[in-house]
């Protein structure tokens, strides 16, 4: 990316595991300065059925790249948390070119009128209000910053916030919402420069897919590639060059859209 003086900067969420963390090395290794940021909350009491990722995950994705990485500790629910780390990435760095909201959990296995009020609230927190929060705090610095017509504004929505799937129904209501939060967001930055698209990932070979199969049952999150035309699983570095190509300049002809990253997906 070209543009103002210095290496582009993008803040990317849930960067400890999964395409959070192949997005980070990703830009990393096209010239970018990244704050990667996660909750890290690994085994603690998060509501969460499977453990999430650790400071030392965390720490594993930033470490060899020098000051052009640093890893912050934020849970996306905390808004003030994220608005410091953000300030203080601007302060060191000087702006914030991109934003790549991937942080996310899966929860489900029962239909709607089983699922629980706690189940619902905790993808709504960290699916979709994690995803508002992140564009609430950046955008500001974005539309404030050197050349907001190289800014971009990226969710990880998914193939749920397209398709109904089987005895997830509150999570394919959060990405449906991610999905419309994200059009939203391109209506209000309208004339900016600024943009803002979704990316929607068919099944991944991440730890939230292993715990998709554990969900239906499955002995191999492998089963689930039969779900896609493609016929097999997508790899985390392929949906980091889809999201890369959407931080780019070229990816502003995508402002408003779905990325369906999907393989095909079928349900």
């Amino acid at each position: 990316m070209s543009g103002p003086p210095g290496p582009p900067v993008a803040v990317v969420t849930g960067a400890a595991r999964g395409i959070g963390a192949a997005t980070t090395r990703r830009l990393l290794g096209r010239g970018w300065r990244v704050l990667a940021v996660d909750s890290c909350a690994g085994t603690a009491d998060s509501g969460q059925p499977y453990p999430l990722a650790t400071r030392a995950d965390l720490d594993a994705v930033v470490t060899g790249h020098g000051p052009d990485a640093v890893a912050a500790v934020v849970d996306v629910r905390d808004r003030d948390g994220l608005a410091r780390v953000v300030h203080e990435t601007v302060e060191r760095w000087g702006r914030v070119d991109a934003a790549v909201a991937a942080a996310a959990v899966i929860s489900g296995g029962s239909p709607l009128w089983e699922t629980s009020a706690e189940e619902l609230d905790l993808l709504w927190d960290v699916d979709l209000r994690g995803v508002w929060n992140t564009a609430a705090v950046s955008v500001p610095v974005m539309l404030a910053g050197p050349d907001p017509s190289r800014c971009r504004f990226v969710a990880v929505a998914s193939a749920a916030g397209t398709h109904g799937l089987f005895h997830l129904t509150a999570y394919t209501v959060v990405k449906h919402a991610v999905v419309g939060l994200v059009k939203g967001l391109a209506a209000d930055l309208v004339g900016t420069g600024v943009t803002a698209v979704a990316v929607s990932p068919g099944s991944t070979r991440t730890e939230m897919l292993t715990a998709t199969a554990t969900i239906y049952d499955l002995e191999d999150a492998e089963e689930l590639a039969g779900s896609q035309l493609i016929r097999r699983l997508i790899e985390p570095e392929e949906m980091a060059a889809a999201i890369a190509f959407c931080c780019s300049a070229e990816g502003a002809v995508l402002n408003g859209s779905v990325l369906h990253a999907d393989g095909g997906f079928a349900g």
